[in-house]
């Protein structure tokens, strides 16, 4: 009976000794994996939203128009600065799978040049970003609740130049088709809005409107949260960094383990801007 129940116990004892992770993968990574995939509806439900309202509005902005603007003076180029940012970001994803690859490898200063570079890139696409809403905010004066950009829904000439005033006698008058993209803009000296007179081809003369109210809303919003994502990264990234160069990751021996699941973290943000990409600036 003694030999039964020390039998027992050893079953027992295996039994609640954790034995094999699922799936292979740590508990820490299994969370990760977790995280990740609450986090991944959480966006898909912002982007849906941002579908849902973009298709039912008749007019939306025209994301080459929007978005033509980059640093250094450099106008009527559409779309060329945020294709460097998510070059930028891409590129960070990379150096973050080279600094995993050395984690394998317990090579320590690969890891800890890698990781900077990955910091680096971060930092680099937030500055961008920064860059991107000052443009909008300060300079083309998009806000949450008043959005300067919208599509003409029929065709017609300028009555007035783009500063609000009258064309002289006999000089060539701005045409559009319906369609093009369009901006109000601000005058910095009266604070008025500029909404220029125009003429459709039927005769009637009209002014423009304002564009559809929830672009602002919904773009500040969901790249906001997007770049919070970012900056997130980039803290832990930085105090994972500090370890590796401590020695702090080297001493566990497995391999890294932390530059893989922050590494996991990492490509979820870089796919995620992939996403935002393609509804913001593209459709």
């Amino acid at each position: 009976m003694a030999e039964v129940a020390l039998e027992k116990d050893i079953q027992t004892q295996d039994r609640w000794s954790g034995g094999q992770p699922p799936m292979k993968a740590s508990y820490g990574k299994l969370m990760m994996w977790y995280f990740l995939l609450s986090d991944a509806f959480t966006f898909a439900g912002f982007l849906i939203s941002y579908g849902a309202l973009r298709f039912s509005s008749p007019t939306w902005p025209d994301p080459d128009f929007v978005f033509s603007s980059a640093p250094f003076g450099i106008h009527h180029a559409p779309l060329i600065f945020v294709t460097f940012m998510t070059f930028v970001l891409i590129a960070s994803s990379v150096t973050m799978v080279r600094a995993v690859l050395e984690g394998h490898q317990e090579n320590k200063s690969g890891v800890v040049k890698y990781l900077l570079m990955t910091i680096v890139g971060g930092l680099i696409f937030l500055g961008s970003q920064a860059w991107e809403w000052t443009t909008l905010i300060a300079k083309e004066h998009v806000t949450i609740h008043t959005n300067p950009f919208g599509r003409h829904t029929e065709a017609g000439v300028y009555l007035e130049d783009e500063h609000g005033r009258p064309y002289p006698a006999g000089a060539e008058r701005e045409t559009f088709e319906a369609g093009d993209g369009y901006l109000i803009h601000k005058d910095h000296e009266t604070g008025k809005w500029i909404k220029r007179l125009y003429r459709t081809e039927s005769g009637e003369e009209k002014r423009l409107e304002f564009g559809p109210r929830a672009f602002g809303a919904l773009f500040f919003f969901i790249t906001g949260f997007h770049g919070f994502h970012v900056f997130t990264g980039v803290v832990i990234l930085l105090i994972v960094l500090i370890n590796s160069i401590n020695g702090v990751y080297g001493a566990r021996k497995n391999g890294y383990e932390m530059v893989e699941k922050v590494g996991l973290y990492w490509h979820f943000v870089d796919l995620v801007w992939v996403f935002v990409f393609l509804v913001f600036y593209l459709l």
